[in-house]
């Protein structure tokens, strides 16, 4: 932990793994640390940065309330990491590497807006609405298309080498637009709540719902099966990847497979009692757990074993963390720095958008390396949260 910052006005004190917080994340923090329902303390993890309402990289504890934009739009986001027994110099022909990039493409529909042409069955979708209590807003023609994709921003597929000279398959996606809409659903009703029966919020994206109301008692249910769409959403996804990968090298064994989320809340026991912990890119860390901290494209990912700090209520980062907007990424970035860091990594390049200029279409380098914090600093900073197990470098990216 770098520093912890305890001010007149706030009800809990701040404490942070990351030494620099910028200046409108720390606003946030400091909006967290005078919340009326707020317990023990704000975590804010190296990878912070400025998120909608609460910062990204942050660690809240509730008292028997939930706040849908501490867990955020992308419910259930996460990590899936697969180890297999293929030597990395078995991929060392970029041609290899590149024809086996192209399948998994063909395979996986990336980007926002792409879906399967046909609906994926899925008995989660079933178990919900058979419930009895399963809103059916919740299981739509496009959740059931979404299903098995990876949609854009910084989600992406992997293909890894081991610092022992290993293949590795690593993913990061969510729940697609299942998570987005609960949020949004949600957030407007704790607004609406807190306006009536509350004191003012230091920010309205700061509303929650007392667990004991009916909708804080739907949001939980809503939230957790999306929780579970994303998590089958990352195997569909990966058994793919599998099987492209067994299709060029016949002979892989897949050992072990991790599977965890970073933006949801969930109710755990810290400081002798009862919390609802709100995790938004953040990763659990608890005694001996393993978990997957991904780098930006282009740098390292690592496997961790958590140390179970109670301080960042056994938590770590989620990942590198940005350090440019990815409207100022695109902006002042240029594409030779960015192929630059590329070199030697099978990708494809930078395409053109139009909502970071005005009017004219622009390269989109938001997902770049120069964009995100350096990873080796970031795990630097939490060697009292985590244990490293595995260093991974990159060979292959596929990007929303």
């Amino acid at each position: 932990m770098f520093w912890v910052k305890m001010e007149e006005g706030y009800r809990i004190p701040i404490k942070s793994w990351c030494a620099e917080v910028e200046a409108s994340a720390m606003a946030q923090a400091e909006n967290l640390a005078r919340h009326p329902a707020l317990r023990h303390h704000v975590a804010l993890m190296p990878d912070c940065h400025c998120g909608a309402g609460m910062p990204i990289g942050g660690v809240i504890a509730v008292k028997e309330a939930v706040m849908p934009a501490a867990v955020g739009v992308d419910i259930g986001c996460g990590m899936i990491a697969v180890e297999t027994d293929i030597p990395a110099e078995r991929l060392a022909d970029m041609r290899f590497r590149r024809a086996i990039h192209t399948r998994i493409r063909e395979l996986i529909p990336v980007g926002e807006g792409h879906y399967h042409k046909e609906a994926q069955s899925w008995d989660g979708f079933e178990e919900y609405l058979d419930s009895g209590s399963g809103n059916p807003r919740f299981v739509t023609s496009l959740d059931r298309h979404n299903l098995g994709t990876l949609g854009g921003g910084n989600h992406f597929i992997e293909i890894q080498q081991s610092d022992t000279g290993f293949v590795w398959l690593m993913i990061h996606s969510g729940s697609r637009n299942l998570g987005k809409r609960i949020e949004e659903l949600y957030l407007a009703k704790a607004v609406q709540l807190c306006e009536r029966f509350y004191s003012p919020l230091p920010h309205s994206d700061l509303a929650f719902l007392p667990i004991q109301d009916e909708n804080g008692h739907n949001y939980l249910r809503d939230m957790n099966f999306a929780l579970r769409y994303a998590f089958e959403n990352r195997q569909r996804m990966m058994a793919c990847c599998k099987s492209v990968i067994a299709d060029f090298v016949p002979e892989v064994q897949f050992l072990r497979e991790v599977n965890i989320h970073h933006n949801y809340a969930a109710f755990e026991e810290h400081f002798g009692e009862m919390l609802c912990v709100h995790r938004k890119g953040a990763t659990s860390a608890k005694p001996d757990e393993i978990g997957i901290i991904p780098g930006s494209m282009g740098t390292a990912s690592y496997i961790v074993r958590g140390l179970g700090n109670p301080e960042s209520f056994m938590s770590c980062s989620h990942g590198a963390g940005r350090r440019m907007s990815r409207a100022a990424a695109s902006r002042n970035l240029t594409v030779a720095e960015c192929d630059a860091a590329m070199q030697g990594i099978v990708c494809d390049r930078w395409h053109p958008v139009t909502r970071y200029g005005k009017g004219t279409d622009v390269l989109d380098l938001s997902e770049a390396p120069q964009a995100y914090k350096d990873i080796e600093d970031v795990i630097a900073s939490e060697r009292d949260l985590v244990e490293v197990q595995v260093r991974l470098t990159p060979l292959a990216v596929v990007k929303g």
